[in-house]
């Protein structure tokens, strides 16, 4: 039997959920399992991660007038009476398609700390590592027996916590692929050179994977013999050891190998889009991520996350305590051509319906502007977004203060965006992971906000 959950019905459960008080409190884990049997409802990811935690003001909540609003101006969006930052209007267009989140409130104002939080839904800290989001639902969205991985990181910067981008207690098996910059001239564009490309532009940025490539090519004599010497080491581990672990990460290494040979692995080359198309979603890493995230959920992907600011050397990410409004204006135009034309091609093709976006980081940025014209960390009071499959767009939910200081309404934990995201995928956020002693853990242990969901 197919379910079918409406926003009116979502939105009268919700009005009974208040009359009845805590005994109508277990209508929202019946909501999620009732939407997570609806195969109707199996859906992809997308997370595009801002690495070095963005600036609320300067993107999603501006505060125009505010002596903390800073340099910018805010413009309005195809949706009446929603405002978000200037340097962002071709997403100011889609804002149909946005639900953009005002209230989100957290302690964590650490690098680590709060990328481990956001990303796990877990304070940092204690013996058991805990699977990111990335791997939790591409467990739960993913078939082992696909060709192409199941969980897809582009441009992610694991070293600012390397506890927060990985399968944890799940083990190697869940592990994303991760893909990074193969040439120098792109990355000197990634990072806002001006290496030559055709017609003088910067060159276009390649992404790859690297062990797609490997040294004088699959049938390079050394190769093979390589891989013959792995292949008999591995048999004989295995059947001295053959524990849960050393299974899994052969199955993964075995998975690789065979995309290595596979006509799959062409949804990694770039090169096969027309140039137009490339330039449309900016010749940079995000922006050619944002491309490549357009090919892999084509092909069946169920969670991609792709990453801007690579927070190291040069490129701090948005962790802009120096000169915030130069670094964040150029963000925002790699943000918005990258996003922006991810959502047009998506919805072109049918995909954005059955694809959900959530733009998010580690925390937001200090209101107040410091000295160096700049904007310190600020878990307190910040924003993030969803976008496309199971999400009720053209709203804004939760609010600040004036000043940007508090969260005045709607206030959110990270728990909640998470389990939102669940249940806008279609899966049930109570679901349950064992650890390698057989302890049950929840994949989330909060509710999903009602307002933010879409029935279909």
């Amino acid at each position: 039997m197919t379910h079918q959950i409406s926003r009116r019905t979502l939105l009268h459960r919700a009005t009974q959920l208040g009359a009845l008080g805590a005994a109508g409190a277990y209508w929202l884990p019946s909501l999620a399992q009732e939407i997570a049997t609806n195969q109707q409802r199996k859906r992809q990811c997308i997370v595009l991660w801002m690495t070095g935690g963005p600036s609320q003001l300067d993107t999603f909540d501006p505060k125009p007038g505010h002596a903390n609003g800073g340099e910018f101006s805010a413009m309005e969006t195809s949706v009446p009476g929603v405002q978000i930052c200037e340097h962002l209007p071709k997403i100011a267009q889609l804002a149909k398609h946005l639900a953009v989140v005002r209230s989100l409130s957290t302690k964590e104002g650490d690098h680590e700390r709060g990328a481990h939080l956001v990303r796990t839904g877990q304070i940092l800290g204690g013996p058991l590592q805990y699977p990111d989001v990335g791997a939790l639902l591409s467990k739960q969205l993913g078939e082992e027996t696909s060709e192409l991985p199941n969980y897809v990181s582009i441009g992610s910067p694991v070293e600012i916590a390397p506890s927060a981008f990985g399968p944890g207690f799940l083990g190697p098996l869940y592990a994303p692929a991760t893909v990074s910059v193969l040439n120098a001239a792109g990355e000197s564009a990634a990072a806002g050179g001006n290496a030559a490309g055709e017609n003088n532009n910067p060159a276009f940025v390649e992404l790859g994977l690297d062990f797609l490539r490997p040294p004088g090519g699959l049938d390079n004599p050394s190769f093979r013999r390589r891989m013959e010497i792995w292949n008999r080491l591995q048999t004989g581990f295995l059947e001295n050891r053959p524990s849960d672990n050393a299974v899994a990460q052969n199955t993964a290494y075995q998975k690789a190998i065979r995309l290595m040979r596979s006509k799959a692995s062409s949804a990694f080359s770039l090169s096969e889009e027309p140039t137009k198309v490339r330039e449309s979603y900016g010749r940079g890493r995000f922006g050619q991520g944002c491309l490549l995230a357009r090919r892999l959920i084509e092909r069946e992907v169920p969670f991609v996350e792709v990453a801007l600011g690579a927070f190291g050397g040069e490129d701090p990410g948005w962790d802009t305590h120096l000169n915030n409004f130069p670094a964040v204006e150029r963000l925002c135009g790699q943000l918005d051509s990258g996003w922006s034309q991810l959502m047009i091609d998506l919805e072109s093709r049918g995909l954005l319906e059955t694809t959900t976006i959530l733009w998010i980081g580690e925390f937001g940025r200090t209101p107040g502007i410091n000295d160096n014209a700049g904007r310190d960390h600020f878990p307190g009071a910040w924003s993030c977004a969803f976008a496309g499959g199971g999400i009720q767009g053209g709203q804004v939910y939760g609010k600040t203060s004036e000043d940007g200081m508090e969260v005045v309404d709607g206030k959110l934990d990270v728990g909640r965006i998470l389990a939102t995201l669940c249940v806008a995928l279609g899966v049930d956020p109570a679901s349950e992971n064992h650890t390698p002693i057989g302890r049950p853990i929840a994949l989330v242990d909060a509710e999903p906000v009602a307002e933010l969901l879409r029935g279909v």
